[in-house]
């Protein structure tokens, strides 16, 4: 199933049972795939929609910490709800030892020896964590790796 199609229904499902909290998150996301698919002029691959839906989580994630910085737990809870409502759709993340495991076997791939290989390995190994794994995460553990 599309990813437009599992928020259609996930739509109708939280309109149903009256869960505003869902019903906004799930609109949200909506929104922001359309607006990507009429910018692209194409309906979105999956690849495509997990990166629209990893940029979502990651602005909410930033939008926490600077909600908890300034002590406003009253914007901090509804976030982390929609936090929760945004993974949902996400696929389960890859831990630190498999991205580990991972920059390893693309380093033997594309014969890395030193930093100046950094953006060999990240071209190649970035399409296979995409929405899986942190880009920061992902930067320091090839820069760590290439350095050893």
């Amino acid at each position: 199933m599309a990813l437009i199609d599992t928020l259609n229904a996930d739509l109708k499902t939280a309109m149903k049972a009256r869960d505003k909290e869902t019903l906004a998150t799930v609109r949200m996301l909506k929104a922001a795939v359309v607006n990507e698919q009429v910018k692209l002029g194409h309906d979105l691959n999956d690849q495509e929609g997990l990166a629209i839906l990893a940029t979502e989580l990651k602005q909410r994630k930033e939008s926490l910490t600077e909600f908890k910085k300034a002590n406003r737990e009253d914007l901090v809870t509804p976030l982390l709800q929609e936090i929760k409502i945004v993974e949902r759709y996400l696929p389960q993340p890859l831990s630190e030892d498999e991205v580990s495991q991972l920059v390893q076997q693309v380093i033997e791939q594309v014969g890395a020896t030193s930093t100046k290989d950094f953006g060999k390995v990240m071209k190649v190994l970035m399409p296979q964590v995409k929405g899986r794994a942190d880009g920061a995460v992902v930067n320091k553990l090839v820069k760590a790796a290439l350095t050893k």
